[in-house]
């Protein structure tokens, strides 16, 4: 096993393998992580969409040199999508061409068409298979968008690291994957499943870290534009809106706004764009009416007196 496949050794190190991807964390991601990745319990991440959970499973995968196999979850999803199916279609044929030939001997037929040549792999199946060294990182994303069924089914799957198929047997993961789930809390998960896991809250990043954010995502914003459109951003997240925008919006506001050549925020530019960083015409009405204007100026105030991006 090289070395870039390994395991980082503290906290610190963590920290570092994180920030060498451009991911700016706080201590207490970069210390439960530490402690998910060193006792191998998988690591539940919870929190408003758009604040990087995703990205921390992209950044492990990247930082640690293995496979990302994602399990992008859905109402209605069910075991044979996230574990594995028959190639139902694929084994028809093989029996009408038996049939056609002759060989119509049922205990040959049914072992070959039950045989790993007809084995759909799907997203958990694989990451069980991963090889020694090397175990995938296996992202289950948006868990809660999937029903009580599926989570208990997950919690025998994250309990044993093995998959019975009827057909074929036990399949043994040769060492566990490295399990990382998200949750956006538009419903409770079940205690049984979290108690498997350690657990984070990843909250929106103050200002100090935003706007770090944003100097490595966005680097061709300046300065003082960066320092601007984080304060607007933050001040919006004070406000009673139906969705406050994520990290993900304000980076994609400061390279939107970085691409019509802004240096800095004015009203025009706010209100033209503000679609990229609202995503409800309601949130968007109400900043139109006023209530960006007040905003701005007072970002525009509170940075020329030397505040701080702050709320």
């Amino acid at each position: 096993m090289t070395d870039h496949h390994k395991i980082p050794s503290s906290i610190d190190a963590t920290q570092s393998l994180l920030d060498g991807q451009n991911y700016v964390a706080d201590r207490a991601l970069s210390t439960v992580l530490f402690l998910s990745l060193k006792m191998g319990r998988p690591l539940f991440l919870e929190g408003e969409a758009g604040v990087g959970k995703t990205e921390v499973a992209k950044v492990i995968a990247t930082a640690l040199d293995r496979p990302l196999i994602r399990l992008q979850c859905y109402e209605g999803l069910d075991v044979a999508s996230a574990l594995y199916e028959w190639n139902y279609a694929a084994q028809m044929i093989e029996i009408r061409m038996r049939e056609a030939s002759g060989d119509v001997s049922r205990d040959a037929m049914r072992s070959e068409i039950f045989s790993e040549r007809f084995l759909i792999r799907r997203p958990i199946l694989q990451a069980l298979e991963g090889e020694p060294g090397r175990a995938p990182v296996l992202l289950i994303d948006e868990l809660d968008r999937t029903d009580e069924a599926f989570e208990a089914f997950l919690l025998e799957i994250l309990s044993d690291n093995q998959v019975t198929i009827p057909e074929l047997g036990t399949i043994r993961a040769a060492e566990p994957p490295i399990v990382i789930i998200t949750t956006n809390r538009t419903r409770e998960i079940h205690d049984a499943l979290k108690r498997r896991c350690f657990y984070h809250w990843v909250d929106y990043p103050a200002a100090e870290r935003e706007l770090e954010i944003v100097r490595r995502k966005a680097p061709g914003a300046n300065a003082a534009l960066a320092a601007e459109l984080v304060a607007f951003v933050q001040k919006l997240r004070g406000m009673d809106l139906f969705k406050a925008p994520g990290v993900a919006e304000t980076i994609d506001w400061a390279n939107a706004l970085t691409e019509l050549d802004a240096v800095a925020l004015d009203p025009a530019h706010v209100s033209d764009t503000l679609g990229v960083l609202l995503k409800y015409q309601d949130d968007i009405a109400r900043i139109e009416q006023g209530e960006g204007r007040t905003i701005l100026t007072e970002v525009k105030r509170s940075l020329a007196a030397g505040g701080a991006a702050a709320p």
